[in-house]
């Protein structure tokens, strides 16, 4: 590896890097604006300036100079402190200097370099310049007299999100960051631009004003909006949770996070359960605890096993569905399912649900087919990479199912599951590419295998994978749903689907844990329902158990690759609500047949006891592990249909009763249908 010097230090450094990623590797702390290591290199805000030997008598942009053997680097000579503070100099001209009243203070570079770098006075006397502010939508405030054009907005925009909305127009004093035809930014992932802008111009439109950040009380936690499990710190203060940010995670999100999941919490405080109700002569009634436990317990013991059914929503953490799986397993119920929308998957191996390339993985595809499904809606995060690898032109892509605009080109192989039967003899530029790739991945989503004719979608997509080698990847848009699959939260011998329960005369007590996105309307069974809102589970209910959102509980998640990971409980549940599990175990009691864990580590303790898995904290097996899949044994008989396949998410902003609750959800999927209408026009 080539060696320079770091003022004075030897460093090994890899080819290709620049300048300040040497400084870095040698613990030297080069400000930056302009410069991030997931963007392209503009070199415009020279505020990283260094002194470099062989080279010119000047200071140079570390950022957009390539590191060379023998080079000397030094990071804090008098001409560099010179050069910096002239710098910084230049960059307050025209700031408008309202520190005090910014909603970005406290977590704003410029406000953190001006410390190391400003002058305590300035020698400009002239009128500073003011820009206008431009419409970006409901997420994003504006107060561009603040730019300093570093342009960090424009390339994530542009590179990252794919929908180049945002731009850099006119020359000189007269240039202005803008969306061109003031129109909102449309990507699912624009809020990210906020935690990017390193000045107060780009800011949360919803939070802003609401707290100062040394207020807040912040939490290490994951995110359920999508199967990815994404990383993230919740902020609070008091009961309340005021905001959602990404935090780094390479093997997942990398430090992006979609804009639902960053602003849907404001729905974590509507329309909430935070007592137990009773319906009595149609209407609900607030009722006691005991009260309504006693209403539970008496009709479960008057019905028989086989007319009981459960069904377990997208948002549940593991121990609440290990806790209704014990319990309803003891009551000698075989009618529980964790699989609202119908997915045919739940009978073969672990690795026949998993996404197999995992998420970080997929970045090493040379071919990726998409089988009924729209990663841009059901996991705008894993959009984004394989957006990069398409950019960096090791990525071709094939798609059946709907068109849409991915942000990246494909060849576009057909609409149903008839497609999959004819690919092997398709004459294609994608063909001919699949039959040369050395690691091809098929995605097959909700889209396919949610449907009636799901099981023989799932054997002819599973042969396709088997014919030309492909990575076997299933992407779910339920953060629950392969925890689910991993309990065996799915029907035992004689029992009931999800669909049949929801059906005419399919249960005379229906229980429903968090499930909202089905159907029940048409059973007149006896319905309970333990959830978080009220939402359309909680509209047919005749007993309602408020329980404990994602952000009020310490729960286990396992997301679409199969990697368990702890969320952790930023506030307490509101009012009377309890934590989901701790129900389950008090309706045990008056069953009856009491759960034998008593705290959550007790719970944890049995849970990692039936189903190893789940002590494997952040493992996750890989595509190594899937080699040894049977994909000839899977999916079913009978025949496909001719319909199309249909994506699982139709409105990316409103998927869950969080969502749905969130008037920055509502405002959000108003504005894109509206946007969706003027295309169509």
């Amino acid at each position: 590896m080539p060696i320079c010097k770091v003022d004075g230090v030897e460093v090994e450094f890899e080819q290709g890097m620049n300048v300040l990623q040497v400084a870095e590797l040698a613990g030297k702390e080069i400000p930056r604006f302009c410069y991030h290591e997931r963007l392209s290199i503009a070199g415009n805000c020279r505020m990283c300036l260094v002194e470099v030997k062989p080279g010119p008598p000047k200071p140079q942009a570390s950022c957009a100079l390539p590191a060379a053997e023998n080079m000397e680097i030094f990071t804090d000579t008098p001409m560099v402190r010179k050069a910096r503070h002239g710098v910084m100099e230049f960059l307050l001209i025209n700031h408008p200097l309202d520190c005090p009243i910014c909603d970005q203070g406290g977590e704003c570079d410029l406000q953190d370099q001006a410390m190391g770098y400003g002058r305590d006075d300035s020698r400009y006397a002239d009128n500073k310049r003011a820009v206008e502010e431009k419409y970006m939508g409901p997420l994003i405030k504006t107060v561009m007299t603040r730019c300093i054009q570093c342009t960090r907005c424009v390339r994530f925009i542009t590179e990252v999100a794919g929908v180049p909305e945002i731009g850099l127009i006119s020359r000189g004093e007269d240039v202005e960051i803008t969306t061109y035809l003031d129109k909102a930014v449309t990507s699912e992932l624009s809020a990210n631009i906020i935690d990017l802008c390193p000045v107060g111009a780009l800011t949360s439109k919803p939070y802003a004003f609401n707290a100062r950040p040394w207020e807040l009380k912040k939490t290490e936690s994951v995110d359920v909006m999508d199967a990815l499990g994404s990383a993230i710190r919740v902020d609070a203060r008091g009961s309340a949770v005021l905001r959602v940010l990404p935090r780094v995670n390479e093997d997942i999100n990398e430090e992006w996070i979609s804009d639902k999941t960053r602003f849907a919490v404001d729905g974590l405080a509507r329309q909430r359960l935070d007592r137990p109700y009773i319906r009595e002569a149609g209407k609900l009634r607030p009722a006691t605890w005991s009260e309504a436990l006693d209403a539970v317990a008496g009709r479960l013991k008057a019905t028989a096993p086989d007319r009981i059914g459960v069904i377990a929503g997208d948002l549940q953490d593991a121990e609440s569905m290990k806790a209704a799986l014990d319990l309803f397993r003891s009551l000698g119920v075989q009618s529980i399912d964790c699989r609202q929308d119908g997915m045919a998957l739940g009978s073969a191996a672990r690795q026949s649900w998993l996404f197999n390339s995992t998420i970080a993985g997929i970045g090493d595809a040379d071919v990726a087919l998409l089988v009924g499904v729209n990663p841009r809606l059901e996991a705008p995060v894993l959009n984004a990479r394989l957006r990069r690898r398409w950019l960096a032109g090791a990525l071709k892509v094939g798609v059946i199912g709907e068109p849409a605009d991915l942000t990246y080109s494909y060849d576009y192989l057909g609409s149903g599951p008839k497609a999959l039967g004819g690919l092997a003899k398709l004459k294609s530029d994608f063909v001919t590419a699949l039959k040369a790739a050395k690691a091809p991945a098929i995605v097959v989503g909700a889209g396919a295998l949610a449907r009636a004719d799901g099981a023989a979608v799932l054997k002819a997509a599973a042969g396709v994978a088997k014919a030309f080698g492909m990575t076997w990847n299933v992407l779910h848009s339920a953060a629950s749903r392969v925890g689910g699959l991993d309990l065996g939260f799915v029907p035992g011998e004689g029992g009931k689907t999800a669909a049949e329960l929801a059906a005419k005369n399919g249960a005379d007590v229906l229980f429903l844990l968090g499930a909202d996105e089905i159907d029940t309307s048409a059973s007149k069974a006896f319905t309970v329902y333990l959830g978080t809102h009220g939402d359309r589970g909680a509209h047919l209910a005749d007993v309602i158990l408020p329980g404990a959102a994602y952000t009020e509980k310490n729960g286990l998640y396992v997301n679409t690759e199969g990697r368990v990971q702890q969320g952790v409980r930023a506030v307490f549940p509101k009012g009377e609500a309890k934590e989901d599990w701790a129900i389950l175990r008090a309706l045990s009691e008056r069953l009856g047949t009491k759960l034998p864990y008593d705290s959550l580590d007790q719970l944890r303790a049995k849970l990692f006891a039936d189903h190893p898995s789940f002590g494997r904290i952040d493992h996750v097996d890989g595509s190594q592990a899937a080699a040894g899949l049977d994909l000839g044994a899977l999916g079913g008989k009978g025949e496909v249909s001719d319909a199309p396949f249909v994506s699982a998410v139709t409105d990316f902003y409103l998927t869950n009763p969080i969502a749905r609750a969130s008037v920055t959800m509502a405002e959000c999927a108003a504005q894109a249908s509206g946007a969706a209408k003027m295309a169509a026009e």
